[in-house]
């Protein structure tokens, strides 16, 4: 029988809609798991009842445990007729059963059980799944009729809670028990009623962006039709071929021969001294590769993968050598040659070749001392030894050592899971600071890990100082920081005393997914750090300053690690929240062309690059591809999809690991950034993307990159149901963080996961990390400026334009067209039921007209949207400026009158504004009493012209008036817009 168990804590219920007639009730909760019945205590008279009591229900087959649904009923326990009402219901399934560590108390809104029936309020559970042998299952329910309800009977007993149920018309009259066996060891939380409230490729060229400005042939997009493993990709479509398909569709298939050295045995040694340090060369025409090598071992395990490329391999034979490297002059052991005509061919999904033992040869071909285990054979990408293979791509022909294997390796990272933590700095008590005969300026500092945020100072008479102020920090799982309380005491200038300090485990910290309360709790204070992270130290004390502080981790916010333009994941820190994924993103790293030198090697030009490749947490990077401009990948990847809202990002950078670079820093080339809801689902976008990349002297190409993409949707209803949903988790909008807040956790949340992927092997470097999040998107930039400008421009254009056509309509430019929009707006005014109908079936035909010229590929960088086609260089140098600026003063004065003069045009347009709206306020503000007094009069002529006057004949009357012939309008404005110039605004107390 399976140890895995379901674990559920039903905490409690508020809200609750009474039925009894007299406003309260008795309320309990039955849970049903996979055939399985327990129930809770029955509360008398409570709306807002607490339970706090744990369930554990048997899962009888764990393969089946994504399909078994978990149901929590509500019921109404009626003393009168001893019979139940249903207030409610609560349905989960797999997505909100995890792990102990990852649960948290979720308060889910309780349904209806029938149409007919009604249902308020909600029910707050903690779902987990455990597999501890130690914790028994929950006694479950016998079989009874429905309508009857046992009678509880709680009791407690050596701490912990029993439940008794007395069933009518039982046989016996001993009592049925139930035993609640309590949570795993954890720490626990109260959570009370207030809680529970809170709640070769022929290619074409095609424009990026319909209707926008256009731009140079070289940076536009360029449709491919390659042959892929699936097929040839022809208008996004798959046309199969004779060649069998694979898991590998999206990339062209490549053929390598790969080595597995596995072992040697019974090696002979050469010297006189019997010193034997072995090693294996690899040689394949022009390319060998060596394994590392051992010392003083005759019978070595190496266990490593060599992988040849087959377009580069010129010879028919094989050879591997054992080598002593103690030995200068003839350190060969033995040879190993094999015929590559007769090396078998391996097709995943067939089970790894296994190696064979090959006796050692000499140069002459006889047979010596000393065996060799090897597997060699023909295979593709999509082997399993290729992504920790040695690769001849990696290096020059005749060249074993230029390049680490551990720096040119396919790897898969993923992000470490973020958490905000919300630390609210209260009170404090009985302080002692260290200079008696002053009050202190007392302060708190709170500092996880390189996260330091302080109070403001207050200064005590009574030695209890009160702040209340709330910061918000970021952590990362697993938790290695603490976080540190610093109550210091502000003495003089540049000298803080401390007072105390107390240092709290992130693990213990309680975690919570919504905005239900936690409580505060109160930490003595110590003199030093040691004092306060040694727990038994300070027990010993008697006497403590203590600090009042509430600290949760919020589960139920997003944490922003990028960009919210181009983020790549929505979904909220605790895992209960997560919803099915609606869909699958695969990614095909094919190749690069024509990239431009990023380094200087034997006097000539090079390039050593690799991609990497961002989406949600997961971050891949391919092989890097030494000393190649047309390096050929052929890598691919998937993700899940959870939100069609969200972008992947690509992008390529030369290594620095290797030689012949002038700094440490991994070059950026270019990157490309794909936006999901752009996609159709099923079409495969095969495109050749340019490498973009803004310099101090302008934009530049630095390459195209060959992608292949494929999204697939598992559930069209789940896809379509996510464009009614928030874009964000609900926490955002019920305690919304500020602007600032937010660019302040971003550059925090950044910091970490580059801090953290930096430290995987091989690392991916800060510089990647950053320039994929787009970590400096929100420095202050010109072009930028303009760019947003002239996007905002573009977004009213079409009002502009409307506005156009009817001035035209008005000064009778085509007097035909004027006549048609009189009769059209007379047959509108006198059926106005027709107004809203003509609007929307308007709208509709202009979508279908519009899909005919739908786009086609996904939309990229686009220069003259950019404006980095026309951009001056000293816009560009104040752009790469760092920050704080390190230019000379004459050039920092320079832009900053420049900006005071942008500053100042966007200072009166808001002037502008300000003041039209001010006038409208004047209007019943007696500010100018005449002003007002006609505009009162004229609002009751008005009110009793409208209310004798038909209202079809008000509005033809108003819109004859505003298309009028220019024969009858006057060059001067219209006396309705001179009384609205002359009112007054506050422009006259302005200083």
């Amino acid at each position: 029988m399976s140890s895995l168990k379901l674990g559920v804590e039903v905490v409690g219920a508020h809200d609750l809609l009474a039925k009894d007639g007299q406003g309260s009730f008795c309320p309990f909760v039955e849970l049903e798991f996979d055939g399985q019945r327990c129930r809770t205590t029955t509360k008398e008279k409570d709306l807002s009842p607490v339970w706090n009591e744990s369930f554990y229900f048997n899962v009888s087959d764990p393969n089946k445990l994504s399909s078994l649904p978990l149901e929590a009923f509500v019921y109404n326990h009626n003393k009168a007729n001893n019979a139940k009402t249903c207030l409610g219901k609560v349905r989960l399934t797999a997505p909100s059963f995890v792990n102990y560590s990852d649960a948290v108390v979720l308060h889910y809104p309780l349904e209806k059980r029938s149409i007919l029936s009604r249902a308020k309020g909600e029910l707050g559970l903690k779902v987990f799944v455990t597999d501890d042998p130690t914790i028994k299952p929950s006694n479950p329910l016998p079989a009874m009729d429905p309508d009857v309800v046992p009678k509880s009977i709680p009791k407690e007993k050596n701490g912990k809670r029993h439940t008794f149920f007395l069933l009518p018309n039982a046989k016996q009259p001993q009592q049925q028990q139930q035993k609640v066996t309590p949570a795993p060891p954890q720490q626990q939380m109260n959570y009370g009623v207030h809680e529970m409230k809170s709640g070769p490729q022929a290619s074409k060229a095609v424009n990026m962006f319909p209707g926008s400005s256009s731009q140079p042939f070289d940076y536009a997009l360029k449709e491919t039709s390659p042959f892929l493993g699936g097929g040839r990709i022809v208008g996004g479509r798959v046309i199969r071929g004779d060649r069998p398909t694979s898991t590998y569709d999206l990339v062209e298939q490549m053929r390598f021969l790969f080595i597995r050295v596995v072992k040697a045995r019974d090696l002979p040694s050469k010297d006189a001294t019997g010193s034997l340090d072995p090693y294996v060369e690899v040689k394949v025409g022009n390319y060998k590769g060596i394994t590392k090598h051992y010392e003083k071992k005759q019978n070595p395990e190496w266990n490593q993968v060599f992988a040849f490329s087959r377009e580069t391999v010129q010879s028919s034979v094989l050879e591997v050598v054992v080598k002593n490297k103690a030995l200068v002059k003839d350190d060969s052991v033995g040879f190993v040659r094999i015929d590559l005509h007769e090396v078998p061919t391996r097709v995943p999904p067939d089970s790894p070749l296994a190696p064979e033992w090959y006796r050692l040869e000499d140069k002459k071909g006889e047979k010596k001392k000393g065996e060799l285990m090897l597997a060699v054979w023909y295979g593709t990408q999509a082997d399993e030894a290729f992504p920790d293979a040695w690769h001849s791509d990696a290096i020059a022909p005749g060249d074993s050592t230029s390049v680490s294997p551990t720096y040119i390796r396919s790897k898969v990272y993923h992000s470490p899971r973020l958490w905000y933590v919300r630390v609210n700095v209260i009170e404090a008590q009985d302080l002692v600071p260290a200079d008696k005969s002053r009050f202190p300026d007392a302060y708190v500092k709170v500092q996880i890990g390189n996260q330091i945020l302080k109070t403001k100072p207050v200064q005590t008479r009574n030695m209890n100082p009160i702040w209340n102020e709330e910061f918000m920090f970021v952590a990362a799982e697993p938790f290695e920081d603490h976080l540190t309380f610093t109550v210091e005491d502000h003495a003089g200038p540049n000298k803080d005393e401390t007072i105390g300090r107390t240092v709290i485990a992130l693990n213990s910290i309680d975690r919570r997914a919504d905005d239900r309360f936690v409580r505060t709790r109160w930490y003595n204070l110590e003199k030093s750090l040691s004092d306060a992270m040694d727990s038994d130290r300070a027990k010993k004390d008697k006497f403590h300053s203590r600090l009042h502080v509430c600290v949760c981790l919020d589960g139920g916010y997003h944490v922003l690690d990028e960009s919210t333009q181009y983020s790549s994941d929505l979904r909220p820190t605790a895992k209960q929240l997560w919803k099915s994924s609606i869909g699958v993103l695969e990614l095909g790293i094919l190749n690069a062309d024509g990239l431009q030198p990023m380094k200087t090697r034997d006097g000539k030009g090079a390039s050593d690059t690799y991609c990497v490749a961002k989406y949600g947490h997961k971050w891949v990077r391919t092989r890097t591809i030494v000393n190649s401009l047309n390096p050929k990948y052929n890598e691919q990847y998937t993700w899940e999809v959870y939100d069609t809202a969200t972008v992947l990002t690509v992008g390529v950078f030369d290594n620095s690991q290797i030689g012949g670079s002038d700094n440490t820093r991994d070059n950026k080339i270019g990157k490309v950034r794909i936006r999901i809801s752009t996609l159709e689902t099923g079409r495969v976008y095969t495109h050749c993307y340019p490498l973009l990349v803004l310099h101090p002297s302008g934009v530049k190409k630095l390459g195209e990159l060959h992608l292949a993409i494929r999204f697939s949707s598992t559930s069209m209803v789940n896809m379509m149901s996510q464009y009614s949903r928030p874009l964000l988790p609900k926490m955002h909008y019920k305690r919304p963080l500020s602007v600032i807040q937010q660019d302040i956790l971003r550059h925090q949340a950044v910091n970490i996961v580059a801090a953290r992927l930096g430290r995987a092997e091989p690392p991916l470097r800060r510089e990647v990390v950053e320039y994929m999040s787009d970590a400096n998107a929100h420095l202050w930039s010109m072009r930028r400026s303009k760019a947003n400008f002239l996007r905002l421009t573009s977004v009213f254009s079409g009002l502009f334009s409307a506005g156009k056509w009817f001035g035209e309509v008005c000064t009778w430019k085509n007097p035909i067209t004027t006549v048609l929009v009189h009769i059209l707006f007379a047959m509108l005014v006198c059926f106005p039921e027709l107004i809203l109908p003509t609007v929307f079936l308007y709208l509709f035909l202009i979508g279908v007209w519009n899909y005919r010229y739908r786009p086609r590929y996904p939309p990229h960088m686009n220069t003259s949207l950019s404006c980095a086609d026309a951009v001056s260089p000293d816009e560009l140098d104040e752009e790469f400026e760092s920050f704080p600026a390190s230019k000379s003063s004459d050039i920092v004065r320079m832009r900053y009158d420049r900006l005071r003069s942008v500053a100042g045009r966007i200072q009166t347009v808001v002037d502008d504004i300000a003041t039209q709206g001010e006038r409208l306020q004047a209007l019943l503000s007696w500010r100018d009493p005449r002003a007002t007094t006609i505009f009162v009069l004229l609002c009751l002529v008005a009110a009793i012209v409208l209310y004798v006057t038909p209202f079809q004949m008000i509005a033809l009357l108003a819109g004859f008036y505003v298309m009028r012939h220019p024969r009858f309008r006057h060059k001067t404005p219209s006396a309705p817009i001179n009384f609205f110039r002359r009112l007054p605004a506050r422009t006259d107390s302005m200083l």
